[in-house]
């Protein structure tokens, strides 16, 4: 009887266990992004918007990712590799900004100062995604697609975002 009781508490953690997360490559995005820029060459703008949705569409076709769960999980992985790209690349433009600012302050200019600005339009675009993402979320009456939903409308946004900013970053010549 003892014998048969140390197998059951032996076997219970396997069915208590939490299930797999899907298989996320972040690298997919990188890849992405670096095969548009050489595609583009010199003269034409890199189509990177094709870029969005790289990493976290395998992952959700995969066998655990086809849940809300699922669903979640993968968009918000890649929902962080553009939040992280986004600011670094925040980072640099602030950093711009302030040695044009201070390059104007030298030269006596009264043009308005870069960096509050970067900074107030930061802050507005984080309150306009946020609110748009919320309300994207409630298009699905309280049901289960919500969560989806509003990761993926922060995905997508957040991409944008940084494709904007990156577009002001400063380029070495």
């Amino acid at each position: 009887m003892r014998s048969l009781l140390a197998l059951a508490l032996m076997a219970a953690p396997a069915f208590s266990q939490e299930p797999e997360s899907p298989p996320f490559d972040a690298s997919l995005v990188d890849a992405c992004l670096e095969k548009a820029a050489g595609e583009a060459g010199t003269e034409a703008m890199p189509d990177y918007a094709r870029c969005v949705g790289v990493a976290s569409g395998p992952c959700i076709d995969s066998p655990d990712g086809y849940s809300t769960v699922g669903m979640s999980y993968c968009l918000g992985e890649e929902f962080d590799v553009w939040d992280r790209k986004l600011n670094d690349s925040y980072a640099k433009v602030l950093a711009a900004a302030r040695a044009a600012d201070a390059e104007m302050a030298e030269l006596g200019s009264a043009a308005p100062k870069q960096e509050p600005l970067l900074r107030q339009m930061q802050r507005d675009w984080i309150a306009f995604r946020d609110s748009a993402c919320s309300y994207e979320g409630s298009r699905w009456g309280g049901g289960t697609g919500a969560g989806p939903a509003g990761v993926d409308c922060s995905l997508q946004l957040t991409a944008q975002q940084y494709f904007r900013l990156r577009a002001w970053e400063p380029r070495d010549e």
